[in-house]
């Protein structure tokens, strides 16, 4: 499932974007092979509060919306979990 995020200080004022995504995600995925189907990928970060029983929910649920609102198949879907813990340093 190839990802491809795009970031740029180019003023994207008047560019149509839409079309250069559309070509550099079909480049990707010609090049490596892989097919140009709806798929999806995310990130969740918190402090405290995930664990492997939440992160079975989170992901169910999250992967249902997609599906239903992207129609991006719960099989073409990642999410990764970062649980962070808080320390006396990042209080201050």
């Amino acid at each position: 499932m190839p990802c491809l995020n795009l970031s740029t200080n180019v003023s994207l004022e008047g560019v149509d974007t839409s079309a250069i995504l559309s070509e550099a995600s079909s480049t990707v995925a010609k090049l490596i092979g892989k097919p140009e189907a709806p798929a999806a990928y995310g990130e969740l970060l918190s402090i405290g509060g995930l664990n492997p029983d939440v992160n079975k929910k989170l992901s169910a649920a999250i992967s249902n919306i997609l599906e239903t609102k992207l129609s991006v198949s719960k099989s073409r879907f990642y999410l990764k979990f970062y649980d962070t813990k808080v320390s006396k340093a990042e209080l201050l």
